[in-house]
């Protein structure tokens, strides 16, 4: 389908790399991916496109500015809110992050410079985060007198635990790659301008796979956290019990007897 743009900043790319991978690009450089209410609801729309886009087995969500990932919010637009136009941003800020959060296929995020506040809220509504050592990670948003508000205080514990996420989100810190990964704050980090090659080269393996099961996969996973292990098991038996009946169980099995690569039917 080559590439599309949603509004001003925000470019879908699909397929990538000959891959049934998509890219959702923040493209606001010059405001190192500020997300004003216009890219929000870009990504937004996009996010409801890729939703139901069945020839996509993965989504990479990356950045063309040289110096962000994202700096989350726009606050110079948001100086001259009032209370009211706050209210009305958030229900599209929480369409954002829902949006990428609920996406049904595996997603990446590219991180490179700062991801900040919301920005690294969108990180962590991916699946994976692979960061180059250029990444400044935090939620610093006490700072400025708000607390985080897509996803970051549900997300970052269920991704580091409760204290450490406490720490990072009350004392604002700004958190550099290294110690980013020893934190558990992202997943993989790479040498600098790397971190694009290594999501593209992590999806392309994911791509390969069945699309049926990576989606029963993701949603078990997700559904999962934050339930007693019995009801995430009956989560688990229900996904086993999808991908058993399914057209690509059949093909899988027989291409690994008849050594060849399978042809997923997606169904």
């Amino acid at each position: 389908m080559g590439e599309r743009r949603f509004g001003e900043h925000v470019i879908v790319r699909r397929p990538v790399g000959g891959q049934s991978i998509a890219e959702l690009v923040l493209d606001r450089p010059t405001a190192m991916n500020a997300l004003s209410t216009a890219m929000a609801g870009a990504i937004s729309d996009a996010c409801t496109e890729l939703s139901t886009d069945r020839s996509v087995n993965v989504v990479l969500l990356s950045s063309t500015s040289t110096r962000a990932f994202c700096v989350g919010a726009d606050l110079r637009e948001r100086n001259a809110f009032t209370v009211q136009d706050l209210a009305r941003q958030r229900l599209l800020m929480r369409a954002v992050y829902g949006g990428v959060l609920e996406l049904p296929m595996p997603t990446i995020a590219a991180v490179h410079g700062y991801a900040l506040g919301g920005g690294y809220e969108l990180a962590l509504a991916c699946d994976l985060i692979v960061a180059d050592t250029t990444a400044v990670v935090g939620l610093p948003e006490v700072s400025v007198g708000i607390v985080p508000g897509g996803g970051g205080t549900q997300l970052l514990p269920r991704r580091v635990g409760a204290a450490r996420a406490a720490q990072l989100i009350f004392t604002g810190q700004r958190v550099p790659a290294d110690e980013a990964l020893a934190r558990g704050l992202v997943d993989v980090v790479v040498q600098k301008n790397e971190a694009r090659a290594r999501a593209l080269e992590l999806g392309a393996t994911m791509a390969g796979h069945s699309p049926v099961a990576l989606r029963a996969a993701k949603r078990a996973l997700r559904e999962g956290q934050g339930v007693g292990l019995r009801v995430g098991l009956d989560l688990e038996d229900a996904a086993w019990r999808l991908v058993a009946s399914s057209a690509d169980r059949t093909e899988g099995i027989a291409a690994f007897n008849e050594k060849r690569a399978p042809v997923w039917p997606g169904e």
